[in-house]
């Protein structure tokens, strides 16, 4: 059972309540989480759950009928989310709406082997790097691995490219100079997955630990090892699906991917999968590597070698770096699909200084930070750069949101500048699936600003030539009375309005036109045809600042006054009603509430909230830390977004 304590529980009362659990033959785990501690007790049922209830300090008690406990559903209802640190202060995170990519080679065969592969496999997207120092082989005559000297390869490769690395125990003498390594992520194999002395010793060492499926056993089976792990003290484990024994010879294994969308309803943990043990077969990996995403899973695990003829073992399965670079190449086309992003080693040019970060947007730094933005030169987060940051950020064009999105994440700019919504064509929704799509960025920062637009064509053009106008379809909305005047124009969308205005002077017809700030005609050598052709002179968007690093702008010129979040409400009457209530009652003004689908969950919703921070709420974060909690009673899933200020550039 699950013991959910309170928040106040004094030490007194805890230790009373372990005293009669322990009477009763209990085994105790206390996980302290964010938000709540709960006491997982496992034992044979021997005490009344409603005179657990009645002790002091206990807030509820939760049965669980699984003989997996700890590893279930029941025990944590969120996914967890496995971290593992990289050397470029990068916290790889495996689960939820994350896809990864492990890679590397099955044995480590040399220090250049190594080099080679996890330069390869880096640059293609795998986020961290595998090699068996210890091989567990079939044969005693075969290749048994380099042993110490290969944990050295492994590790001094992982840290030149930034990739943790992960490498089979095969026993539990291994372990101690497995440490000495720094090895990031213990592996356990197929043929160990029920050695349970070993899982016991893993279990203590509180380290990410990827639990292979053993050949014949059952998912019940699988995760009562989890459970060994689980009670042994380490939370961060991640399931490895690697194929099952059956009567098909076809392929070295046969690959139960339908064990990926039941272990969802099973367990909170992550899950992988492994199609290179599983077929067998190297061209035969590639396709099941995607129908492993498409199947769900949190990311794959796949074995790479630069020389297959040559590999000391397992080189009929493993990738040549080319096969894994397009098997990458196909993942990221079906992640947006799957509404799950892809995250990627961040580069050593890349990698922030500490006083860029520490700077403020008003003063000049030695090495200006970049900012992404959704466009060409003179789109118009382009121009809320160049106020927002006073000149102290570089402006970096990318071609989409999700792109702009992406490369925060990845830590190739340090920011990007998002448009939320407008004052008069209303929000921008595909920034809001962003914001969903993406669990690892932060709103850092909000502005407001003015937009004005123009129709603009190629020199010498007037209103009358013009026969196809092109801009942003928000651009369009703004702008709807001018083309109710002119309903025979084809109106053909961009990625942004510069965006249209650079491909109209280029393409040099009359008969075509932008819909674009005017500052575009003197990038492009315009014509301005009409300016101001908004609906309202009151148009006005709002950008939000993201970044993948909690306060990212710690000097803000102005103290937080914002806190957005999302949140998905139980499906039951009132219950949204019931959410609003907190925010009525801690005295919150909420100027935003904006509901978009759940992927994947027909007539479900996730309801985006702005709400203003009053002078009277001194520590902010802290009080809004308090109101989610709140909300964790009423709501299924909770996000904080951000605690932010948010400026308001109309002029």
């Amino acid at each position: 059972m699950v013991i959910v304590l309170k928040k106040d529980i004094t030490s007194e009362q805890k230790n009373k309540l372990t005293g009669l659990l322990e009477e009763k033959q209990f085994k105790l785990n206390e996980i302290c989480g964010a938000e709540k501690t709960i006491i997982a007790a496992v034992g044979r049922l021997s005490v009344d759950l409603k005179d657990l209830e009645l002790q002091d300090g206990v807030e509820s008690v939760i049965p669980i009928s699984k003989p997996y406990k700890m590893a279930s559903r029941e025990f944590k209802t969120e996914d967890t989310i496995v971290e593992v640190p990289n050397n470029r202060n990068q916290i790889i995170k495996v689960g939820g709406k994350r896809i990864i990519a492990i890679a590397g080679p099955c044995a480590v065969e040399s220090r250049e082997q190594m080099m080679a592969i996890a330069q390869s496999v880096q640059s293609s997207g795998a986020v961290m790097l595998q090699g068996g120092a210890y091989k567990p082989r079939t044969s005693p005559y075969s290749f048994q691995g380099l042993g110490e000297e290969g944990l050295k390869y492994l590790k001094e490769a992982g840290d030149k490219y930034g990739l943790p690395v992960v490498t089979e125990v095969v026993a539990t003498e291994n372990i101690p100079v497995m440490e000495k390594y720094g090895v990031d992520v213990y592996q356990v194999g197929a043929r160990n997955m029920q050695n349970f002395e070993l899982l016991k010793k893993l279990g203590k060492l509180g380290k990410p630990v990827i639990l292979k499926r053993g050949i014949s056993a059952t998912l019940e089976e699988w995760l009562m090892s989890a459970e060994y792990l689980l009670s042994s003290g380490t939370e961060n484990i991640i399931l490895c699906e690697r194929g099952i024994r059956t009567y098909e010879k076809a392929t070295r294994n046969t690959l139960d991917l339908s064990a990926v969308p039941v272990l969802r309803s099973m367990t909170h943990l992550p899950v992988i999968v492994d199609p290179s043990h599983a077929l067998g077969i190297r061209d035969k990996i590639p396709p099941m590597a995607l129908a492993s995403i498409a199947a769900g899973a949190d990311g794959v695990i796949v074995e790479v070698h630069n020389n297959p003829s040559r590999a000391l073992s397992d080189g009929p399965q493993s990738l040549l770096p080319e096969q894994f670079e397009k098997v990458m190449r196909d993942i990221e086309a079906i992640s947006p699909v799957m509404g799950k992003s892809i995250p990627h080693i961040q580069s050593v040019k890349n990698l922030a200084s500490d006083s860029k970060n520490s700077s403020t947007k008003n003063n000049t730094v030695s090495e200006k930070i970049q900012c992404a933005y959704c466009g060409k030169r003179g789109a118009y987060a382009e121009q809320a750069i160049g106020r927002y940051f006073d000149g102290s950020a570089v402006a970096v064009s990318m071609n989409s949101f999700r792109e702009a999105f992406q490369s925060v994440i990845d830590g190739k700019v340090d920011f990007a500048m998002i448009p939320i919504e407008n004052s008069l064509a209303g929000s921008v929704y595909d920034n809001y699936d962003n914001l969903t799509r993406f669990p690892d960025v932060t709103i850092s920062g909000a502005i407001h600003m003015r937009i004005q637009h123009s129709l603009l064509g190629v020199k010498g053009a007037t209103i009358d030539d013009i026969k196809k106008v092109y801009s942003h379809p928000q651009g369009f909305l703004q702008c709807s009375k001018l083309l109710a005047e002119h309903s025979s124009w084809t109106k053909i969308d961009a990625a942004s309005t510069a965006t249209a205005a650079q491909f109209v002077s280029e393409n040099g017809d009359k008969e075509n036109a932008a819909i674009a700030s005017v500052v575009n005609a003197g990038y492009y050598n315009m014509e301005v045809i009409r300016e101001s052709i908004e609906d309202d002179p009151r148009d006005y968007t709002r950008f939000v600042i993201i970044s993948n690093k909690k306060d990212a702008l710690p000097s803000a010129t102005m103290s937080p006054n914002k806190a957005s979040f999302m949140f998905c409400v139980k499906n039951e009457a009132g219950a949204l009603c019931d959410c609003l209530g907190i925010f009525q009652k801690n005295a919150l003004n909420l100027t935003r509430l904006e509901s978009r689908p759940v992927f994947g969950e027909p007539w479900k919703y996730w309801f985006y909230v702005d709400a203003e921070l009053t002078e009277i709420i001194k520590d902010r974060e802290t009080y809004m830390a308090d109101v989610l909690d709140q909300l964790k009673e009423k709501a299924e899933q909770i996000r904080l977004l951000g605690v932010y200020s948010e400026e308001n550039l109309t002029i």
